[in-house]
């Protein structure tokens, strides 16, 4: 296995927006977070990012994306979460840019997938703690993780033990 450098990883939440859509139905959490610290702040963190928070709520509004579920919107990258139409045990994810919409692949090395930062992670296990425990859809979209940072301590242990 090649082990390669990772850069270090310092993300907070910003701000929470709930977004219904057009067909009525379709509600999305949307958890913006930014990753501070890192070289070129203005391609990590949403307050020295070109696209505005409002700008990214109107272009999710009207995308395609449909269902039940939560978005993690990191100015580089954005994940929609959605509990699965035939399936709702289970969350379907997808990944796109914000600045054009455009997907991205979560497919990775070896046959694997990318499945979460540590935000989107812990984010995505409050939201799937606040869908188990409610009764219907309407209490699960008044809930909301209040977790707000999140660090990952030594950001190189992967490789240092690899190359031990």
């Amino acid at each position: 296995m090649i082990v390669e450098a990772c850069l270090g990883y310092q993300a907070v939440v910003d701000d929470f927006r709930l977004v219904r859509k057009a067909d009525g139905k379709s509600v999305f959490k949307i958890y913006y977070c930014s990753i501070t610290g890192r070289p070129s702040p203005e391609r990590y963190e949403w307050s020295r990012c070109k696209l505005s928070k409002d700008q990214f709520a109107a272009d999710f509004a009207v995308g395609a994306w449909e269902g039940i579920g939560f978005v993690t919107a990191f100015p580089h990258i954005a994940k929609v979460f959605r509990f699965a139409p035939k399936a709702e045990i289970l969350e379907h994810v997808c990944a796109f840019k914000p600045t054009d919409g455009s997907a991205i692949s979560l497919e990775r090395d070896d046959g694997f997938y990318e499945f979460a930062c540590l935000a989107e992670a812990v984010l995505a296990n409050d939201e799937f703690k606040f869908w188990a425990e409610t009764s219907n859809v309407q209490e699960y979209l008044e809930k909301r993780s209040f977790e707000s940072c999140f660090k990952i301590g030594n950001h190189a242990k992967l490789k240092q033990y690899w190359m031990s």
